[in-house]
């Protein structure tokens, strides 16, 4: 029933038990806290959490606090009156208002910021709450559903987000696994989202052959269960094969890179299965940043290469700032011309940004999502940098 109604696939024993707490939680109106990594379905876990309860006939609405300004983000849960704030120009229902007797979702619930805290733990202890530029105490009746993949117990440690909040949100917690952790789903996913894209362009798909499935099964995934999907609507809908083969696989799973790139860590990252390569802090920085030099401006390939690392950009100016000078050259001339080419930090994330944006076209959206930050971020990056879009 989840499968067919809901899109939750998944027979492993950890997404069993992810599932088995959905079902036991739904019926009851405790609030309920989805953990884990991005495009592991926790819109989807949360949108059949309110299709199981008894408020399935009203309202479910999704809103992504990463996605909303912090400047805008009160008014848009709580609602404003006219005049509350410059452009206020008429009075406006916020998202639990709109949600009365039903279920909001507070997806990205980490980004936050800590004054809308304080008003969400109030809705939530008493259902509470006054529109913004109003002092008038409203009432109303909502289920929260909330979801991040940040950690938030560090995050309530380093006092971004606040304690009580979190304890009150995490009356049930439901931790959804990344994909390369359950790898024995692979094959169901794939049949179920080749099925639907098929079905839906009226193409033939009879299946995809073992060695394809043991290679979709060898890779890292970061992007998780949406990674897998893009994956295979894509192949669908540009190869129209009867079967999936490792050929087809290669051929969107393993771009060549530029020339220039000849370090074995930084080919066919993709296809490497994760438990082949090192763990990030064990990787000579000089050979990083080597690596950095040689991938340049290719986004896709600077992107692979981050993930394979694990780590982010901020992780490596930390390590910088605290290291010796990362390419010791005895030769002046040789030092100041590598000098020149190394960007700082700073640059690249500069690059890599102007980059996903021209790849989307603008959409900040998905350039937020391709680089694996969140919408908020990106503009205040945007600022960060001067970059016009």
């Amino acid at each position: 029933m989840l499968q067919m109604r809901y899109g939750i696939i998944g027979k492993s024993p950890i997404m069993n038990e992810a599932t088995q707490k959905l079902v036991q939680a739904a019926p009851t109106d405790l609030t309920i806290l989805i953990t884990g990594e991005t495009g592991t379905g926790k819109e989807i876990f949360a949108n059949a959490i309110h299709g199981l309860s008894n408020r399935k006939k009203a309202p479910f609405i999704s809103v992504n606090c990463g996605a909303i300004p912090e400047t805008l983000l009160e008014s848009e849960l709580f609602g404003h009156e006219k005049g509350a704030f410059t452009g206020a120009i008429d009075q406006r229902r916020g998202f639990f208002e709109s949600a009365d007797k039903g279920t909001i979702f507070l997806d990205e619930i980490g980004e936050m910021p800590v004054g809308t805290q304080v008003k969400l733990l109030r809705i939530l202890e008493s259902g509470e709450y006054a529109r913004l530029g109003s002092s008038a105490i409203r009432k109303v009746d909502v289920r929260v559903i909330a979801a991040t993949n940040r950690d938030l117990v560090y995050e309530v440690r380093e006092g971004n987000f606040r304690q009580d909040l979190y304890f009150r949100l995490k009356s049930v917690q439901i931790e959804l696994p990344p994909l390369r952790r359950h790898i024995e789903d692979i094959p169901l996913l794939v049949e179920f989202f080749a099925q639907k894209v098929s079905e839906k362009l009226s193409l033939k798909y009879d299946g995809i052959t073992e060695d394809a499935v043991k290679i979709l099964q060898g890779m890292n995934w970061a992007g998780n269960v949406r990674e897998l999907r893009n994956l295979i609507e894509t192949m669908i809908t540009l190869e129209q094969a009867t079967y999936i083969t490792p050929d087809i696989l290669r051929r969107h799973i393993a771009p060549a890179l530029p020339p220039a790139s000849r370090d074995p860590l930084a080919s066919e990252v993709s296809m490497i299965p994760l438990r082949e390569y090192a763990e990030p802090r064990n990787i000579e920085l000089e050979l990083i940043f080597r690596t950095l030099l040689e991938i340049k401006n290719d986004i896709t390939d600077l992107k692979r290469y981050f993930i394979t690392l694990n780590t982010r950009l901020e992780d490596l100016k930390d390590k910088i700032m605290m290291s010796e000078p990362m390419i010791s050259i005895n030769d002046d001339n040789e030092e100041g011309k590598i000098g020149e080419e190394l960007m700082r930090l700073e640059d690249m994330e500069k690059k890599l940004i102007t980059l996903a944006l021209e790849k989307y076209n603008g959409n900040r959206r998905h350039a937020a999502n391709s680089l694996g930050i969140s919408e908020r971020t990106l503009y205040r990056k945007l600022d960060d940098y001067g970059i016009e879009n």
